[in-house]
């Protein structure tokens, strides 16, 4: 017979505690009560629990002393905070201490059910040997800041707290949200990936809450909301940045009461999610600048992930080359070719502004070129003809006299492909250019070309280098 949970409740208020064990009774959950800080630790040393329910305010110390206290002794052993409603200042110091959780209250009854269904639902992989771990073969590399990352990976697994990744365009935020995803107790709901910046403006609040039919133009039916699908299981926000200051609003409360509204509604919807968010902008310059709300940037705020630059991975670059040779041949039912010492010396020498994205576009680009069963040089320094920068121009006045004539007469000669073809070449390796220079930040893209953001956002779906998949 399986053995019933056992949830240790730490509240000086003796009645809202009997409420509580009456209402995880029914829940099929046994309780204990601990009055005081010293009674609970006692309890926790005598006893093995599941879960851990604490109030901050306690006779003889506070509930964070707890939680810390259960992060030293009982590192696996969720434990939840109970603050007074609004107090979010206290609950978000709670989360970075290692809580599971938080309930405001009073405590809403559905809240504090989702709450212990997910704390007492322990993620499987957690049971797996190393080598099979999920970290292990999802994050790829061996290099000190990739062993450190999977470090904080797994302890914020363990929690239900806003998490915020921050990194270069590139290098794998949506990989590393879905891994936070699963190894969380989470893992049995869907993960809902959004990216900010490719939803327009006006479609905004209906994709993201919902609509019922009616409540404006072209709504012919009731629509589910991309947060609503993400009960039970994690949202992640990509580019988080590119959201409106309306939205903000209205995403905070979103996160903060666990309801959403949709548009038209007069009735608000409970949803159970955990956010996930991420940017390659600086949050913190734009709370400063007044493109951010400062209230939702420390909500989401509460777990930190910075994901280092490939350029600062070393030989993590030459395991993550063999990694996507592997893929790709396998996709394409090919022999898997070799690189020659000389491509390993040269991945490893090059700069990656695209990082992780970039390196997986070289292999494949090689992959195409190589007619043999290894990857040489030729093949990774074969690049679409760029037009002429300041710095080329520089070096063809240094040049030989020969070898400017050389360029000249084949300046002269006209486009095999058209002029329509030749011309749209170029702007496509201006614009590749530009986005190279500045990381693929498409905002700034657009200023050092001096267009608009939008005129940029045409020309890069008119070649079909519109990625939202940052």
């Amino acid at each position: 017979m399986e053995r019933q949970p056992l949830v240790l409740l730490v509240d000086d208020e003796e009645d809202l505690c009997t409420l509580m064990q009456m209402s995880l009774s029914r829940m099929g959950i046994k309780t204990h009560i601990a009055y005081r800080l010293e009674q609970a630790k006692k309890c926790l040393s005598d006893h093995q629990y599941d879960a851990c329910l604490t109030d901050l305010n306690l006779p003889d110390g506070n509930g964070l002393q707890l939680v810390e206290w259960i992060g030293q002794h009982l590192p696996a052993l969720p434990v939840a905070v109970l603050t007074a409603y609004g107090n979010m200042e206290i609950a978000i110091a709670a989360l970075k201490a290692g809580a599971f959780d938080f309930v405001s209250k009073p405590i809403n009854q559905k809240h504090l059910e989702q709450l212990l269904q997910k704390a007492l639902n322990k993620p499987v992989e957690n049971f797996q040997s190393k080598e099979d771990s999920l970290e292990q073969k999802l994050l790829i590399g061996q290099s000190l800041p990739i062993q450190q990352l999977r470090i904080t990976l797994n302890k914020i697994a363990r929690s239900q707290a806003p998490v915020f990744i921050t990194g270069e365009s590139g290098t794998g935020k949506e990989v590393i949200a879905n891994l936070v995803h699963r190894l969380s107790n989470r893992n049995e709901g869907p993960f809902i990936a959004i990216n900010c910046g490719a939803i327009p403006t006006e479609l905004m609040e209906s994709e993201l809450f919902g609509h019922k039919k009616g409540s404006f133009t072209g709504a012919t039916q009731d629509k589910q909301g991309l947060i609503q699908s993400a009960h039970g299981g994690s949202l992640f926000l990509d580019e988080i940045a590119e959201l409106p200051l309306t939205m903000q609003v209205k995403l905070l409360r979103a996160v903060q009461e666990k309801r959403i509204r949709p548009v038209g509604s007069d009735a608000e919807i409970d949803v159970d999610f955990r956010v996930i968010s991420a940017s390659h902008q600086d949050l913190e310059a734009l709370v400063q600048q007044g493109r951010f709300r400062q209230d939702l940037f420390f909500r989401i705020h509460v777990m930190d992930l910075v994901l280092p630059p490939l350029r600062e991975r070393g030989d993590d670059i030459i395991l993550l080359a063999h990694h996507f040779i592997q893929k790709i041949s396998q996709e394409w039912g090919i022999p898997q070719k070799q690189l020659t010492e000389r491509a390993r010396n040269f991945l490893l020498n090059q700069y990656y502004p695209g990082n992780v994205r970039e390196l997986r576009n070289i292999i494949e680009r090689a992959i195409t070129l190589s007619d043999e069963d290894k990857i040489d040089l030729p093949h990774l320094q074969s690049a679409p003809l760029r037009y002429p920068t300041a710095t080329a121009l520089e070096h063809q006045q240094e040049a030989p006299p020969a070898f400017r004539s050389d360029i000249l007469v084949s300046a002269k000669k006209l486009p095999d492909e058209g002029l329509e073809l030749y011309l749209e070449n170029i702007e496509k390796d201006i614009l590749l250019n530009a986005l190279n220079l500045t990381h693929w930040n498409r905002t700034l893209a657009a200023k050092k070309l001096g267009m608009s953001f939008r005129s940029l956002r045409y020309r890069l779906k008119k070649f079909g280098l519109d990625t939202d998949d940052e």
